[in-house]
């Protein structure tokens, strides 16, 4: 103990005792990247509890993508396997769960933050995200001309045209939409690629083109399931707008009425929470010369972005959406001596520094952090459906 007290005088009084809580938490908001906000976390645990007090973790979230503000509570997941591995049970998960400090709670916000905060901002090569199709608002020839053909890269597949058409209207003005399931339920999406159709088979060889085109994307409230899909036999119709949490609307695009693939860039990566994008076409401009009805047809659709880690999934609950944590047991065992050695410093400190910073501008730091979140630790057996899992 003299050594360490000896240690403590030689490094000098940390700079946070001078500057206070208040001007601390608006020095340590400044820090954008997460590599500085971890070093800084590192420094000491007076910096580290400083952190996790003003959850810069998250703030850093927002500040990327404004829709992680969806989210009013996390929870950690533990399989019930890795449970066994370690002698954990739900009697014990619930207990500690129910035990568990405000400190420990905002350490797990912190960690699940920073892992989020890091998918979020590191550097990475878009792909095209689309897993499945779940359906469209209406199809004129299926299952010929079934919104699955919107997967297509090619024009013709099998010396026959691969394309999606809409239903015929007398009224221009009917909009018409598409919806797919993308293969993570977190995905950064930046652009949106849509190719026309080009009738060739028909006189003048007439594009299908819609006027603009919208973006929804969000997450299921319940889960998807495989005959909720357009299939062979299914034409997938779950596509109201009462079957989903939308989290995020673009802007209208226009559309050209040119039969080549059209980017439609957002105006800043957004994230999908949920797994879901709706595209709206609105407006028809092509009639069909046989029947003199309005039609909209689309040859190919892609969605790129960056799909993140499976460790990150997504769930409804009664008042928003749960951004759930996967959490890796191994990870999370302390050394014990350790954490004797440091629990009662960490608690005092964190008394002292949230006493005084809760009521620090609160109101900016309410339209930073959005609603209090609460934690849940539970214990995932295999046949509960946590998230919306890939279908």
């Amino acid at each position: 103990m003299v050594v360490v007290e000896e240690e403590e005088a030689a490094v000098g009084v940390d700079f946070l005792e001078w500057l206070g809580p208040d001007t601390s938490a608006i020095v340590f908001t400044l820090l954008r990247d997460p590599a500085d906000l971890a070093n800084a976390s590192a420094v000491s645990r007076s910096w580290r509890t400083l952190v996790m007090a003003v959850h810069l973790s998250k703030i850093q979230c927002l500040r990327a993508c404004p829709e992680v503000s969806s989210f009013t509570r996390i929870e950690q997941v533990i399989t019930s396997a890795n449970c066994s591995n370690y002698g954990i049970n739900e009697d014990a998960g619930a207990n500690a769960a129910a035990a568990a400090s405000a400190l420990e709670n905002h350490k797990r916000d912190h960690r699940v933050y920073m892992h989020l905060a890091h998918a979020l901002l590191s550097p990475y090569t878009s792909k095209d995200c689309i897993a499945r199709c779940i359906g469209a608002s209406s199809t004129d020839n299926f299952p010929q001309e079934r919104i699955q053909n919107t997967l297509e890269p090619r024009d013709h597949v099998h010396m026959m045209p691969s394309y999606w058409s809409s239903g015929g209207q007398s009224n221009p003005s009917v909009p018409e939409c598409l919806v797919y399931r993308l293969c993570s339920d977190l995905c950064l999406i930046d652009e949106i690629k849509i190719r026309p159709f080009k009738a060739f088979f028909q006189h003048d060889h007439p594009i299908y083109s819609a006027q603009y085109v919208r973006f929804r994307m969000g997450c299921p409230k319940s889960p998807l399931q495989p005959e909720d899909l357009v299939s062979d036999e299914n034409e997938g119709q779950l596509t109201a707008d009462d079957n989903y949490i939308w989290t995020y609307t673009s802007p209208e695009f226009p559309m050209l009425q040119e039969n080549v693939l059209q980017t439609f860039k957002l105006p800043r990566s957004v994230l999908c929470i949920g797994g879901v994008v709706k595209i709206e076409l609105l407006g028809r401009i092509q009639k069909q010369e046989e029947d003199g009805l309005y039609y909209i047809c689309v040859s190919h659709v892609q969605m790129l972005g960056n799909p993140l880690s499976r460790e990150l999934g997504v769930t409804p609950c009664e008042n928003g959406l749960v951004l759930k944590y996967y959490l890796d047991p191994e990870s999370s065992r302390d050394d014990g001596r350790s954490r004797s050695k440091w629990h009662s410093f960490e608690a005092r400190f964190w008394q002292a520094l949230t006493g005084q910073i809760i009521g620090l501008n609160e109101e900016l730091l309410s339209r930073l952090l959005g609603p209090p979140l609460q934690f849940v630790t539970e214990e995932d057996d295999e046949s509960e459906e946590g998230t919306c899992p890939l279908p």
